[in-house]
């Protein structure tokens, strides 16, 4: 069976599931409490955001929050917004199409304004505005860059690098050394989609630039004598020429691992593999640097909100949801979610960790030097992922420049 034919299956059969017991949602009970319902997609933090709720049920008693996690929650998100049973609170990612499309078809309700933007550090709610209006509020967001072992780059006598050029340096001593510099996952491409994107924004110099390179260029005009092309080849070699044995096969967790256990002294990665970094118990100290550029001072990252709230149009209850928004913006919130998931947070106020190994690449956070990820405006990624291992299995850039064109080319229908 193909897989749009599940997923619409599923849609259906989860539609008609939902539909029995959507109906008595979010009445007003017996007891005088209002009952919303907070939909998280982040099941690793679904016991922090209990606890979270439970102190706003302390101090807010007339209010019961409802925290739904469930397996595959992407689906059942998308079945549910579908057949009219949007949640009262969403956790969904402001960079994803499918938002974008329900925040324009009036799912979700218009923030902008509200006085918990003020909380946001950089005005990083705007980044994901709509036709020039907010319907996401993000509390968190996560980097890509360079995982490195910290131990063994001071025994070796190397920093971080500061532009492309040292990094090619830092590559090869490394290699000179004995060392493998890279841990690349060759057989699972979205782990090297950061990588790839970050590779064309420090070469176009910017997100806006690499897109109108590659998604609002004319149709078929990504070509193999492109300088741009070029260059990102260059970068992508990097990993291909240096990475640790057996990368081709490797999934994530084995490059994980092999990071880990000191198989490899880098790895390009973004902040949620530090949990299970941690988790391989690795005996020397673990940095992280951005991307860097041609010169000094061009390091970017890239990355997206991820604990993000976005609340229905059409809930029954606007200002008990609003309450818990507020709540979710404050201080004190988001360092019991901080303390547990070390991503970078939106919030002012917060305190983290100074000795944390995503310190240095988190003070790029919610700056401009913190790029969306490009596909917030393709329509797809899937094909990008492999097209990028495509490359660095064989080398070949005519290959990447005719997938790049088959893959772009059918966003650009809409551009003169």
């Amino acid at each position: 069976m193909k897989w749009y034919k599940k997923a619409g299956f599923l849609l259906v059969a989860g539609a008609s599931l939902l539909g029995l017991t959507a109906c008595g949602q979010n009445n007003q009970s017996t007891d005088g409490k209002v009952t919303i319902e907070f939909f998280n997609q982040k099941t690793e933090m679904a016991d922090t955001l209990q606890k979270i709720v439970d102190n706003f049920e302390k101090d807010h008693p007339t209010i019961d929050v409802k925290l739904t996690t469930v397996p595959a929650a992407g689906i059942v998100l998308k079945t549910r917004i579908l057949s009219g049973d949007v949640p009262d609170i969403v956790n969904i990612y402001p960079q994803n199409m499918d938002f974008q499309e329900w925040a324009k078809a009036g799912y979700f309700a218009d923030m902008t304004g509200k006085s918990y933007l003020e909380n946001i550090k950089n005005d990083y709610a705007e980044k994901y505005a709509i036709n020039n209006k907010i319907y996401s509020v993000p509390l968190t967001a996560n980097l890509y860059g360079i995982y490195y072992n910290k131990t063994k780059f001071k025994e070796l006598g190397l920093e971080e690098p500061k532009t492309f050029k040292e990094f090619q340096e830092i590559v090869k001593k490394i290699k000179d050394s004995g060392n493998s510099p890279f841990a690349v996952a060759g057989n699972e491409g979205w782990t090297l989609n950061g990588y790839h994107q970050l590779s064309l924004i420090t070469i176009t110099g910017s997100g806006d630039a690499a897109n109108n390179y590659l998604r609002f260029s004319k149709p078929n005009s990504i070509s193999v004598d492109d300088a741009i092309l070029k260059a990102d080849a260059e970068r992508l070699d990097l990993l291909a020429d240096n990475a640790q044995d057996g990368w081709r096969g490797a999934s994530y967790n084995d490059a994980v691992v092999a990071f880990s256990n000191e198989k490899a002294l880098m790895m390009p990665q973004g902040s949620w593999a530090l949990a299970a970094i941690n988790q391989q118990d690795p005996k020397f100290n673990v940095g992280m640097f951005a991307f860097p550029g041609e010169e000094v001072g061009k390091e970017v990252t890239v990355g997206a909100g991820d604990m993000a709230l976005s609340t229905s149009a059409t809930t029954k209850h606007p200002k008990e949801t609003e309450e818990f928004i507020s709540y979710m913006t404050s201080s004190k919130a988001m360092q019991a979610y901080y303390d547990v998931d070390g991503s970078p947070v939106a919030v002012k106020g917060v305190q983290e960790k100074e000795d944390s190994a995503l310190a240095e690449i988190s003070k790029l956070a919610f700056t401009d030097k913190h790029y969306v990820w490009l596909g917030q405006h393709w329509n797809s990624e899937e094909d990008f992922f492999n097209l990028s291992a495509g490359y660095l299995m064989d080398k070949n850039l005519k290959n990447m420049a005719n997938n790049l064109n088959a893959f772009f080319n059918p966003m650009k229908a809409d551009l003169d």
